[in-house]
């Protein structure tokens, strides 16, 4: 369980990024992020692992607080996948960047093997293991970087921009590794940009706006028209889907079938 309680973050040339968010998220939760750039969604999710020490305020970590603990530890229990694969990849073969934090945190032998090979399976990779990563493109670096917080097996796993550079078969990728994570009872936390993404693959989300919480709860609710002008001060629009099934009563998240229904019958 993470609890977040009255956290400040100020940087050291003054910008306050975080300005008092209290947040509890359960075990086994899936909850998006969302926000215009400059809200504060990297900057909180960085405290969870510790990159960040909050300026005021404190995060609980299963009940310890984040601050009094090493990086080192806080990464056995948050696995952060960065926006930018290219700040996380440091190894020269794929199996070798997915194998060094299991190695890490203790894995040997053919439970090491196996975790990486997983990981892999799950991203899509599999066939890349020998290879540079630099030699792969932006959209398999990013599968990279996941795959090698995936083998780590933390509790919980967080996402920065998951969807940046992937095609809808990757995009589909990641919602089945979310799906799978969810199953398995870990905690999946993700940043995004793409609310098409958010509203299919979470069952909760959080609105930021200038460092602060500003909406909270399902993607019905928070994609609902009552919210949209909020949504709009922080430029955020509410997926098409959305827009449409409030159009034809359908709701805030109607699916796709329901919406082909509607359509049709509308057409008719």
């Amino acid at each position: 369980m993470i609890e977040i309680h009255g956290l400040v973050h100020v940087y050291p040339d003054g910008t306050r990024a975080i300005d008092g968010v209290d947040l509890r998220v359960e075990d086994g939760e899936r909850i998006a992020i969302i926000g215009q750039n400059g809200s504060g969604k990297s900057t909180l999710v960085r405290h969870l692992n510790g990159l960040l020490r909050p300026t005021s305020g404190d995060v609980l970590i299963d009940g310890e607080s984040a601050a009094d603990q090493r990086v080192a530890a806080l990464a056995a229990k948050v696995g952060l996948v960065f926006q930018d694969p290219d700040r996380q990849i440091f190894a020269g073969r794929v199996q070798v960047e997915v194998g060094f934090g299991p190695r890490n945190l203790g894995l040997r032998g053919a439970a090491l093997d196996a975790s990486v090979a997983q990981a892999l399976a799950a991203v899509g990779l599999a066939s890349e293991a020998n290879r540079n990563p630099y030699d792969l493109g932006f959209s398999k670096r990013k599968l990279l970087a996941l795959a090698s917080i995936l083998a780590m097996g933390t509790p919980t796993v967080v996402l920065d921009e998951p969807t940046t550079g992937q095609d809808l078969r990757g995009v589909e990728r990641i919602q089945g590794v979310v799906a799978d994570l969810h199953a398995a009872g870990r905690t999946v936390i993700a940043v995004s940009h793409d609310m098409r993404f958010v509203a299919e693959t979470f069952a909760r989300v959080v609105v930021m706006e200038a460092g602060r919480v500003t909406l909270d709860g399902t993607p019905a609710e928070v994609f609902a028209a009552a919210n949209w002008e909020a949504l709009a001060r922080t430029y955020v629009e509410p997926p098409l889907a959305s827009r449409i099934g409030d159009r034809l009563g359908l709701g805030s998240t109607p699916t796709d079938g329901a919406l082909v229904g509607a359509l049709v019958a509308k057409g008719a």
